[in-house]
């Protein structure tokens, strides 16, 4: 194999692949990227077993090949490298030299027959989305998702098809967040997947806001091409909860208020809640909220807003964090929160708007 590329032609693909690529591994080829030239395109792949990724650039190609190179080596040299300078790499027996001007490095190399890739993943249905939706839906769930749970099936997010809407729902037990969006066309069939934690984040790093996205639904894989970037990603295999039955329908006292003066007066108050727990208390009365919060220090905060509220008086407590990401995750003005009693989860969503819901628990303090 022997190429010529300038140094921008392959560190951009290898930035993009870089994010599943780990030094540390059971498998000594997965720290590799694989180096596929051919046809005057050359491709790099990383992947970690779960997560793949595969991004493409044009290269003058003078015989083609399949080789795995140390990923992070590959990436720290072409940083390192001049702008705009010519690089000539080429496979020497077990080898790989690369040459830059007065620079040469030769690195080490694993064959590719030894680089596990996904090639069929058996598309069960092809959904066409505009590719900011898609971002949307992942920037206003991905916060809920659980990290290293025991219930593993909710390491990750449910990506769910119904009729003309795409669905992402994303909980830790505690919380749970949900957005939709409307498709182009009436999906196949019903579907439930739910995508690992790792292949969310790496897919909202690589989705933009143009133009549209073609993601392919198997049994174990999902597929996104991302500009010049393959995204294909292991489905988690598990049943997720039946979030509907936590989302509270028509809670009986609603308030409406100001989302920065609200986030602004958790803020303050949640200085003083005690570090592990993050427990605030809220203090509904007549047009008129207060929070209060306390730590085993015995020191106290109390903050006041006025919200929009005719309800009876109320007192619920709260994780602290989950109700500012929640408001984080709103983009409008105003926000509206739904309680029923001090036992019962909360709804925070956009006054009179259904696409993105958010629940949180109560705890008590």
């Amino acid at each position: 194999m022997k190429l010529t590329a300038t140094r921008e032609d392959i560190l951009s693909p290898l930035q993009s692949v870089i994010g599943v690529v780990e030094r540390r591994q059971t498998m000594p080829v997965l720290a590799n990227v694989l180096l596929s030239a051919r046809d005057e395109r050359l491709s790099i792949t990383g992947t970690d077993l779960e997560v793949e990724l595969m991004a493409t650039s044009t290269v003058s190609v003078q015989s083609g090949g399949d080789i795995t190179v140390p990923g992070r080596k590959l990436l720290d040299i072409f940083k390192a490298l001049p702008e705009k300078t010519s690089v000539t790499l080429s496979t020497e027996g077990d080898r790989v030299s690369l040459r830059a001007g007065r620079s040469r490095f030769t690195l080490s190399s694993l064959s590719a027959t030894e680089f596990p890739l996904v090639d069929e993943i058996n598309a069960q249905q092809t959904l066409t989305v505009a590719q900011g939706e898609f971002r949307r839906l992942i920037d206003k769930t991905h916060f809920s998702m659980a990290q290293q749970d025991v219930r593993y099936y909710l390491n990750g997010m449910l990506l769910e098809t119904e009729g003309k809407s795409l669905r992402a729902v994303a909980t830790d037990g505690h919380r749970l967040a949900l957005c939709e969006t409307e498709l182009a066309e009436r999906a196949k069939s019903p579907q439930q997947v739910i995508v690992p934690r790792k292949g969310v984040l790496e897919l909202q790093r690589i989705l933009g806001t143009e133009g549209n996205l073609e993601l392919a639904v198997g049994t174990n894989h999902v597929r996104a091409q991302v500009g010049n970037v393959r995204f294909t990603s292991k489905l988690i295999d598990g049943r997720f909860p039946e979030y509907g039955r936590v989302i509270p329908t028509n809670p009986s006292k609603v308030l409406e208020a100001d989302r920065d003066a609200l986030r602004h007066a958790l803020q303050r108050t949640a200085i003083l809640s005690n570090e592990k727990y993050r427990g605030i208390r809220l203090m509904l009365r007549p047009d008129l909220l207060t929070l209060q919060a306390h730590n085993p220090e015995q020191e106290e905060a109390e903050d006041q807003i006025e919200v929009s509220y005719k309800g009876d008086e109320l007192e619920v407590g709260f994780n602290v964090n989950y109700l500012l990401e929640a408001l984080a995750a709103i983009d409008s003005e105003k926000v509206e929160i739904g309680l029923t009693d001090a036992n019962s989860s909360c709804l925070i969503r956009t006054p009179g708007a259904t696409a993105a819901r958010y629940v949180v628990m109560p705890m008590r303090l």
